[in-house]
């Protein structure tokens, strides 16, 4: 199975986290798709030319969030933790995703492409949206331990991103302990993840410096 991706995308990131989780070894393609050669070649499987692009048996699939419980429902192995079939956790999972699709990973990717492409402060409105966002997660968290459930879940890795997001330009979580305390847990149930945030780490720095 062919991922194409970059780590330093938030949406490649969760995938990689969730094949992690289930154990899945992928066909890795590091691609840079801002390249026009690199998205001519992604338009020949997926027509919005976006990653994370993934294929298996000729079947292609693109955005995260479908990736993500393609993986779960069918390498899973009859462990439906990550997305679980109850339809009333289910559908708070399922929430959970929207709000990070709609909001969360929205206002960050905008807050930070303000600061790192732009050399811009950030907007009083972009602030003002991503503090909102912010403190709707940490209202979850507070809640239970992990974001829809008791338990790590598709949502918690996805969202899970979208703040690593905002640590990579250090901003201050202080006052959203509820959340720190999230990172520690989630982060502390994905295998190997000291090194895969290592590699992040290096990845977002090299692409830093060519903005």
């Amino acid at each position: 199975m062919e991922l194409y991706y970059n780590i330093v995308s938030p949406p490649c990131q969760s995938v990689l986290l969730v094949g992690k989780k289930l154990g899945i070894t992928f066909d890795l393609k590091e691609v840079n798709p801002h390249l026009p050669e690199v998205r001519e070649q992604l338009r020949k499987f997926n027509p919005q030319h976006t990653i994370p692009t993934f294929i298996e048996d000729g079947h292609v699939i693109w955005e995260s969030y479908a990736i993500a419980i393609y993986l779960v429902e069918k390498y899973g192995n009859g462990d439906d933790a990550l997305y679980p079939r109850d339809p009333k956790v289910r559908s708070v999972v399922n929430q959970r995703l929207f709000f990070d699709n709609g909001l969360m990973f929205k206002s960050a990717i905008e807050y930070v492409e303000c600061i790192l492409k732009k050399k811009l402060e950030p907007t009083e409105e972009m602030q003002q949206r991503l503090k909102k966002a912010l403190g709707l997660l940490e209202s979850f968290v507070k809640e239970r331990a992990f974001v829809a459930s008791d338990h790590l879940t598709i949502a918690d890795i996805c969202l899970l991103s979208s703040v690593t997001l905002l640590t990579g330009i250090k901003y201050d979580l202080a006052t959203f302990p509820g959340i720190t305390a999230w990172v520690a847990r989630v982060t502390g149930e994905l295998p190997d993840y000291g090194e895969f945030h290592k590699e992040l780490y290096e990845k977002s720095m090299e692409y830093i410096k060519t903005l």
